[in-house]
């Protein structure tokens, strides 16, 4: 099998599960309250979404490839306007999550995200920006999880709203961060095959 059709397979995989998770992650954020478990769920389905798109675009030119990937850089985004809005509404109702729910809900992503990872990483200097943007993401949200997990048990011992909030920020800066990445890796291949057209 072609490293091209091996990537198409694991874009493809890594987007369903993203999707199916997003449905999970959101039903329980919604259900404990919690900030940071929201502002994760916008994120798997901007994974699931980066994903979908790569695997449409694969067989695209490099340039249009590119360009799609600058439009990528702006759906990075999505989770830091989530986590704006939860974050707004949780400070009127400071009531904090259910620890336990947090934690396993955490966990259970955290699980996900490492089996993304690595069926990415092997592809991460194939398909330009596009796959980039899918590594990127992944690898944010093996980060973001293991803190999911530890405010999870922060908030079991202080029953504060402050670490979910405060992992929800930080979940927003990974992604306005991977955003850049992706955005400057776009526009500079974007460039190349722009100057290389007679």
């Amino acid at each position: 099998m072609s490293a091209s059709l091996r990537l198409r397979h694991a874009v493809r995989l890594v987007a369903l599960l993203n999707l199916a998770y997003f449905g999970v992650e959101f039903a329980v954020a919604l259900k404990i309250g919690s900030v940071s478990l929201l502002a994760d769920s916008a994120d798997f389905f901007e994974d699931a979404a980066v994903n979908l798109l790569i695997f449409a675009a694969l067989g695209w030119s490099a340039r249009r490839r590119a360009q799609v990937g600058m439009a990528l850089s702006g759906v990075l985004l999505l989770p830091a306007g989530a986590f704006l809005w939860t974050l707004w509404r949780k400070l009127g109702h400071p009531v904090p999550p259910d620890a336990a729910g947090l934690t396993l809900t955490g966990a259970g992503a955290l699980a996900l995200n490492l089996f993304c990872a690595f069926k990415l990483a092997r592809f991460r200097r194939h398909g330009g920006s596009l796959t980039q943007a899918a590594f990127l993401s992944a690898r944010n949200d093996v980060i973001a999880n293991a803190a999911i997990i530890a405010a999870g048990l922060a908030t079991l011992a202080t029953h504060s709203i402050w670490p979910d909030v405060v992992v929800g920020f930080g979940v927003a800066l990974m992604n306005l961060d991977a955003a850049r990445a992706v955005w400057t890796a776009a526009h500079t291949e974007h460039r190349a095959h722009s100057l290389a057209e007679p």
